[in-house]
């Protein structure tokens, strides 16, 4: 008798304790929406479609599975955001600053990425099909399984020139003490 108390009260206890990992901070999206100012809100699985968000800052938002839909912003600042399995379908990112961004599993088909920067960001997984991609920086992101713009789709291994690679080997091997820095293989 004594045993199933017990397992009763950690079981309530855990769902008790749990964040609900689904809604949104209705505040978040009203501080949003007024000022277009919003670094570490909580905007998870919220539906933004269509809304004018151009310039706004998200850096560091929780934009997990949020509806992105048609929204514009152009020159946003969502440095550090969670974006992933959002869906930003025919969404305006021209300008837009997703530096170290998570986008694992988004989709972004028919979007606008022209002159944005995803430098470090994570794209793994990502559906970028029929994107517009003029000038858009990728540099060091991840593309592991992501479906490009012409329908390919990547590698599940990492490449040499990611932020992913394996295990360097052979570090320091040319290192010299009238120089700075070091030498690194992969090979």
């Amino acid at each position: 008798m004594k045993l199933k108390i017990v397992a009763t009260i950690a079981l309530l206890t855990c769902f008790g304790l749990t964040e609900q990992t689904l809604a949104f901070n209705q505040g978040d999206l009203e501080q949003l929406k007024a000022t277009g100012v919003c670094p570490r809100c909580d905007l998870s699985s919220a539906d933004l479609t269509q809304l004018n968000l151009t310039g706004t800052n998200l850096r560091g938002a929780n934009l997990r599975g949020a509806t992105l839909s048609q929204v514009n912003l152009t020159n946003a600042d969502l440095t550090g955001a969670n974006l992933e399995v959002a869906v930003l379908n025919s969404a305006n990112l021209t300008g837009a600053a997703l530096t170290g961004a998570n986008l694992k599993s988004a989709s972004l088909e028919n979007a606008d990425l022209s002159f944005a920067g995803f430098i470090s960001a994570n794209l793994e997984a990502a559906n970028l099909k029929d994107a517009k991609l003029q000038f858009t920086n990728f540099r060091g992101a991840n593309f592991r399984l992501t479906t490009l713009a012409n329908g390919a789709v990547t590698s599940d291994k990492p490449y040499d020139w990611s932020l992913e690679r394996t295990t360097l080997k052979e570090c320091n091997k040319f290192r010299t003490e009238n120089y700075g820095g070091t030498t690194c293989s992969t090979k």
